[in-house]
């Protein structure tokens, strides 16, 4: 059966979801399926992805509306681009409906009910959002288990002004139920979340792991990838990637730093940094810092992993980071701290090493460690490498999604 599958994402190569949503769009072009995406911005040229809002006065309407809900604590509630939405030929033609992260401003979850009354919807979990009443990581709060309300933290991403978050999971609980959503998650972390979430009750929860073009994402000499960069191969080499990566407490950006200077000079290691920002770094570790700035390039991406000697994840609160996999695919090893499902990928003194989240002084232990021995760090990237090989293949997740479809198509 050919599929017609539409994917709705904030973005279609920009951010961990993003750039997810794109390779499983790709993946399934491969196999011959119809794919499209609508997207709240489009960063590439590809033909099949347009955004929800057409551009021009439809973009200026949808901004307008964002900041109004925004404003009255009332996420996502109304964007006129939803009318759009129905009416589009690629949604009305939809074998398959497919979510990612739903909450980048573009896109109104009050559109569920409708949506699935063209065809059954499938989403895949970026983040906690969906079972929450506002915020994309509810850290400790457990809340999310009984209601949302109230909210101990208005200000956690995405923020609300005022406590609107009990009306806002209600809500969610009377969209989901009328719209019987098929999750997926990438984790096991988020996977057990799904199945304990009371707006998921009578849903499916299915796993799928991120996948990887493994011809991009592969080892490749040190030297060259040093070469491509421009950065001195010669001393050990750490990398530490996010979207942002100054400020970002989320991804551990100032946990990483307390560490580093815990850590000292250490025989000249050298820090790259990938992502937005990194020249404040500048004299607040004792390293030589690097920053690539964005790399919007799978290639480049690759070639940062590939010229470092380890991956470093620090964050505090993770589903299943892409930097992750990437670091695997390249035969890197990671050292992380054990959040969420991190420990899926990241097995303790086999492909990486793992420590309690917020503990600085472990987390400078184990980079020490894992710098000074070079044998080990060689047979935990060779195991990291098998493991996403065996896990983290582009094509095997396309095609899990494409059984996953198929069997929702038929019933």
């Amino acid at each position: 059966m050919t599929l017609s599958v539409v994917h709705f994402s904030t973005a279609d190569n920009t951010g961990g979801s993003g750039r997810s949503a794109y390779r499983i769009h790709t993946g399934l072009r491969r196999l011959g399926h119809q794919s499209h995406m609508l997207v709240g911005t489009k960063d590439t040229s590809d033909k099949d992805i347009e955004t929800t809002h057409g551009g021009g006065i439809g973009r200026i309407m949808d901004r307008l509306a964002e900041e109004t809900t925004r404003r009255l604590g009332l996420q996502y509630q109304y964007y006129p681009s939803s009318a759009r939405i129905l009416r589009h030929p690629w949604v009305t033609g939809a074998t398959i409906i497919q979510l990612y992260n739903s909450h980048g401003g573009y896109f109104s979850h009050r559109l569920l009910p409708a949506l699935s009354r063209i065809a059954p919807i499938v989403w895949r979990l970026s983040d906690m959002w969906p079972i929450t009443g506002h915020c994309a990581y509810a850290g400790s709060c457990e809340n999310w288990r009984d209601g949302c309300s109230p909210c101990p933290d208005l200000a956690s991403y995405p923020p609300l002004p005022q406590d609107f978050a009990g009306f806002l999971w209600r809500q969610k609980k009377r969209l989901y139920a009328r719209s019987a959503p098929t999750i997926v998650a990438p984790s096991s972390w988020i996977e057990g979340i799904a199945k304990q979430s009371p707006l998921f009750a009578g849903c499916a929860v299915h796993r799928i792991p991120n996948g990887l073009d493994l011809s991009i994402f592969r080892p490749m000499d040190r030297q060259a990838a040093c070469t491509i960069l421009n950065i001195d191969p010669s001393k050990p080499t750490l990398l530490f990637s996010a979207h942002v990566v100054d400020d970002n407490p989320r991804k551990g950006s100032g946990q990483l730093i307390e560490a580093l200077n815990r850590l000292g000079p250490l025989d000249n290691v050298q820090i790259l940094l990938a992502g937005i920002g990194g020249e404040n770094w500048h004299g607040k570790v004792p390293q030589t810092v690097i920053p690539l700035g964005f790399l919007g390039d799978d290639r480049l991406i690759a070639a940062a992993n590939c010229a470092a000697d380890v991956v470093l994840v620090p964050s505090a609160v993770e589903n299943l980071p892409n930097s992750i996999i990437e670091a695997m695919a390249c035969g890197r090893p990671v050292v992380a701290y054990d959040a969420g499902g991190i420990r899926d990928a990241v097995v303790p003194g086999d492909t990486g090493l793992l420590v309690p989240v917020g503990n600085t002084e472990l987390l400078a232990n184990a980079i020490q460690t894992i710098i000074e021995t070079v044998e080990d760090r060689t047979r935990m990237g060779m195991n990291a490498l098998t493991a996403a090989q065996q896990n983290y293949d582009a094509e095997v997740q396309a095609k899990r999604f494409e059984s996953l479809y198929q069997s929702l198509a038929r019933s």
